[in-house]
């Protein structure tokens, strides 16, 4: 039987792990930020090498291949090796990206750079964010969970925003766009692997070691569907952001006219900042309210993004606030999303059902932006933003009630059914 800790061991006990929750949220933050790093370069690639957007879409796949494939093999692990010793050769697999980014500027190096980027994300994201809950519970015992879910789902969301807009400015006004910004990530990166290799482990390993096995979806039975249906939002949420992260520079310069560097930064951060803003203002909302509230903003985000490129004259601002309010809807479904796994799922298995979560939104980021890119080879930019948008939207509309129907024991939920 443990001796409890004496008043001052358990304060000094809770701020080792608060100080820890903050190391891992900054971690975590740095490496979405990277993940988006080359969004505004693009164009700068395209331009040096002459290749096609359809390349640009199959190196931004590459980087969903990178994420999906560790997520199925590996987003789980921590559950079974702990959270740190997984998160930290997570952040070291950033680093080869970026001196990867650095070293190897031709095709076969970028296509490399951002399947290592896509391997750390998707270990970083599943692990991470069971991290901060842990220490989040150890820090604040009397808090609720609310907290550390805005924190991870704020951090995963505003790290994608604040990657292109350092990367595109770096772009517009240095003298070394595709240096510059990769230097600059792999001090910061190094730097988050200091202090995440100070943080308190929260999971010690089982004895007897489970045998290894690839990502499966662990939640309890009878909350299957719930689990279904975050799955189906976090894959919408992220469709809508996909679009923009890997087609946001064709846009602005083939429809709106628009070449900046900076300004292809700028409108990827406004969108994921309106993620960060919904996430922070609904926080004393239910996951209930949350969802619905994020799935009619997704809907209006899309609308006026395709009346952005429709208008007589294309229109910058309206593409810019329909980019924002789509944001905030996927910000708003994605914190719906993550409470509801989180509550779902016990401790032992929570790295597990968050990594099926994240399975599904890197899905949903991936492929709806890979398939919006083939099909620029043979239609305007216009009309393939405007199926995509009736896509997803038609998507959003049908899957809305049940995303939106509230578990049993909820006020307003169905009565539990009795075992069969």
């Amino acid at each position: 039987m443990s001796t409890p800790l004496d008043p001052a061991a358990g304060h000094r006990h809770r701020r080792r792990h608060g100080l820890g929750f903050w190391s891992v949220a900054f971690a975590f933050l740095v490496v979405m930020a990277f993940s988006t790093v080359p969004s505004p370069l693009y164009g700068i690639y395209q331009e040096r090498d002459g290749f096609s957007s359809f390349v640009i879409t199959l190196i931004y796949a590459g980087y969903a291949v990178g994420v999906v494939g560790s997520l199925l093999l590996a987003g789980h692990l921590s559950d079974w090796h702990g959270r740190r010793r997984v998160l930290l050769p997570a952040l070291g697999f950033s680093v080869l990206s970026a001196i990867v980014f650095l070293v190897w500027r031709d095709l076969p190096g970028l296509f490399l750079a951002r399947i290592l980027n896509g391997v750390s994300v998707g270990v970083v994201a599943a692990t991470a964010t069971a991290y901060l809950a842990e220490l989040h519970a150890v820090s604040r015992p009397d808090a609720g969970p609310r907290r550390s879910q805005l924190v991870a789902t704020a951090v995963n969301l505003g790290g994608l925003g604040v990657g292109p807009l350092v990367s595109g400015a770096l772009a517009q006004w240095s003298g070394s766009p595709l240096g510059l910004p990769y230097v600059l990530f792999v001090v910061v990166l190094v730097v988050a692997i200091g202090v995440v290799a100070l943080a308190p482990e929260t999971r010690e390993r089982p004895d007897p070691m489970p045998d290894y096995r690839p990502q499966r979806v662990s939640v309890p039975p009878e909350s299957r569907g719930a689990f279904a249906a975050a799955a189906t939002g976090a894959f919408l949420a992220f469709g809508v952001l996909g679009l923009f992260t890997g087609l946001v520079s064709v846009f602005l310069v083939g429809t709106l006219g628009h070449t900046s560097h900076a300004l292809a930064g700028l409108t990827l951060f406004l969108m994921f900042g309106g993620g960060v803003v919904s996430q922070v203002g609904t926080m004393s909302w239910s996951a209930h309210r949350v969802l619905a509230a994020g799935t009619a903003l997704m809907l209006a985000g899309l609308a006026l993004t395709v009346l952005a490129v429709w208008l007589p004259t294309p229109s910058l601002a309206v593409f810019l606030l329909g980019g924002a309010i789509s944001g905030a809807g996927a910000g708003a479904v994605f914190k719906g999303t993550v409470a509801t796994v989180v509550d779902l799922a016990p401790p032992e298995t929570r790295a597990e059902a968050l990594a099926g979560l994240f399975l599904a939104g890197y899905l949903g980021l991936s492929v709806p932006a890979v398939g919006a890119g083939i099909a620029l080879q043979e239609l305007s930019a216009r009309t393939t933003l405007t199926g995509f948008a009736v896509l997803v939207g038609g998507a959003i509309v049908l899957s809305t009630p049940r995303l939106l129907r509230r578990p049993a024991g909820e006020p307003g939920g169905r009565p539990a059914r009795a075992a069969a």
